[in-house]
């Protein structure tokens, strides 16, 4: 099963990942409003995100958010901005982002409003366990290596060094895309980012005698 999936709108991406989400009791409570996840996992190789024979790999690098816990963050019900659960601005807000050995956390006290209720009604149940993240990464904070595997197919391995900017994490429904035309056209987009394609080489010239080109270029003989 593929455990992180990617979409690529304008250089924004999102990434759904499979871990599931938990809810934190405080004390003894078994109606707790505190949801935690994670919204990415460092080392952890994703399955192939391409085609068969042309397949794209990724890994997502421990320090890759550093930079951007202080971002302005929004923590949304399925990436909808009208669906918003938290907020962390500055490092302060109703939302805690949090790095670990694993990976990038997040947690916050599900609001007492309709999309709140209804998540932690949707998570209580069961039928929501997944996170996703939006993010952009800038050129230099990305690494890549392409490859031949054994069967002939073109291989493409990114590693996401540093995030450039983190935009929100969201508890999702579905945490995958496999086979939509929008994530077919996010990974090649991604690839031709990678691997601009090659100005075919001018074609050789013709090797024709001196007459041709003078009769072509109306050019007359010298008089003798």
């Amino acid at each position: 099963m593929k455990s992180l999936q990617t979409i690529t709108i304008g250089g924004r991406e999102s990434r759904r990942l499979t871990a599931p989400i938990e809810l934190r009791a405080i004390g003894d409570s078994e109606q707790s409003n505190i949801i935690f996840g994670y919204a990415a996992k460092f080392n952890s190789r994703s399955g192939n995100l391409g085609e068969a024979n042309r397949q794209f790999y990724e890994t997502i690098a421990p320090g890759a958010f550093d930079d951007v816990l202080l971002d302005d963050v929004r923590a949304l019900f399925n990436h909808e901005a009208d669906m918003i659960l938290a907020r962390s601005k500055n490092g302060e807000g109703t939302l805690t982002l949090g790095i670990d050995d694993v990976g990038l956390t997040y947690m916050f006290e599900a609001p007492d409003t309709q999309v709140g209720r209804d998540l932690l009604v949707s998570l209580r149940r069961g039928d929501i366990d997944q996170s996703s993240f939006s993010f952009t990464v800038s050129k230099d904070g990305q690494s890549w290596v392409q490859s031949i595997d054994e069967n002939g197919a073109t291989v493409f391995e990114r590693t996401i060094n540093k995030v450039s900017r983190l935009y929100d994490v969201s508890p999702v429904t579905y945490p995958a895309y496999e086979e939509t035309e929008v994530d077919f056209r996010s990974i090649t987009t991604l690839i031709k980012d990678f691997q601009p394609e090659e100005t075919p080489p001018p074609a050789p010239l013709e090797n024709h005698s001196l007459s041709h080109w003078q009769r072509r270029w109306g050019i007359s003989k010298p008089a003798v």
